[in-house]
């Protein structure tokens, strides 16, 4: 989420406004994003910015800092549809009892949530809607549409972790759709246009070298927590790929390939002065292990291991153990 549009609801709501909320500075709310929801999408997001009030700057302050601290967080919305229903539902047989009171006041509400468990909110919230709060800003907010009456969302006040495909093999276009979708930006590099265009990957960022080759990646910088996927095809430019991922310190580096192919890719790479130690950061083969083959099968793979290190990386040491612990590898 951008600064600026932090500052301006503050503004607004400081000076009695109600603030312009729009899907391009809120995507949870956006036709894609909320397609088949009955009771959430665009227009929602004037409906909430009509409830704000001066008692809710805290809240945008508090999300103001978590954006300039680098905090793992989250605005968070609890959207009511009918008061009545969302005030009057209970927990049921199945999950865990959060007492005997549903939403606590039948209303909307904006709230501030990060990965401490940090709440702030103009308004008392029920155990059962900071449960669901809880879980629709970090979790797989399952729980979104347990209830009656209301509905959840969320929107992080962090920045996506950047996927560089090296390559427009047909493995990188299936990683560039998952990835996608679960909220990576996708960065996929090649010299070729028959394979790198829009048609094959139409909502990533494509960059075209020239040449025929990669040698132009030595002109780009990546960042020190971006992921790289070496996904040339043939595995031409394997070497150049793993080179450029290394010396510039990339979070994740990931190549496709076998046993013998990396072999020789290894060798290549060290001639041209990547430590061993910096080799061995190279996961090979790339991706989750679990007989995948056809491209999309591999997709699967590579990026459910992507989702695993972001998990890694992002989530604080307690939230991590608390998890290894529930997957039995702590």
């Amino acid at each position: 989420m951008q600064r600026d549009t932090l500052e301006t609801v503050i503004e607004d709501l400081r000076a009695g406004r109600v603030p312009a909320l729009t899907v391009e500075d809120f995507p949870a709310f956006s036709e894609e994003a909320t397609a088949g929801d009955p009771h959430i999408g665009p227009e929602t997001l004037a409906t909430i910015a009509a409830t704000l009030t001066a008692a809710d700057i805290p809240t945008f302050e508090r999300a103001l800092r978590a954006v300039d601290e680098g905090d793992l967080a989250w605005l968070g919305f609890k959207v009511v549809y009918d008061s009545a229903a969302a005030v009057g539902n209970v927990d049921n047989e199945v999950t865990k009892k959060y007492g005997d009171v549903g939403s606590a006041d039948g209303e909307s509400l904006v709230f501030f949530c990060n990965d401490a468990k940090e709440i702030v909110a103009s308004r008392e919230l029920s155990p059962r809607d900071i449960f669901q709060a809880k879980d629709v800003t970090r979790g797989p907010s399952m729980h979104n549409d347990q209830f009656d009456g209301l509905t959840w969302a969320s929107e992080p006040l962090f920045g996506k972790v950047r996927v560089w495909l090296l390559g427009a093999s047909d493995a990188a276009v299936e990683v560039a759709q998952l990835a996608d979708h679960v909220g990576f930006k996708v960065i996929a590099v090649d010299y070729d246009p028959a394979f790198l265009n829009a048609e094959r990957f139409p909502n990533a960022e494509r960059i075209m070298l020239h040449g025929g080759s990669f040698d132009e990646l030595a002109n780009m910088p990546a960042r020190p927590d971006d992921y790289v996927c070496v996904l040339t095809r043939g595995h031409m430019f394997d070497p150049e790929g793993c080179i450029w991922a290394l010396q510039n310190d990339a979070h994740y580096v990931g190549m496709m390939g076998c046993a013998g192919k990396n072999s020789t890719v290894h060798d290549l790479v060290v001639a041209a002065g990547i430590t061993e130690a910096d080799w061995d950061r190279v996961k090979r083969p790339i991706g989750l292990k679990f007989g995948a083959k056809t491209p999309a099968e591999l997709a699967i793979a590579i990026v459910g291991e992507l989702v695993d290190v972001r998990y890694r990386q992002r989530y604080s040491e307690e939230a991590r153990h608390r998890h290894e612990k529930s997957l039995g590898r702590d």
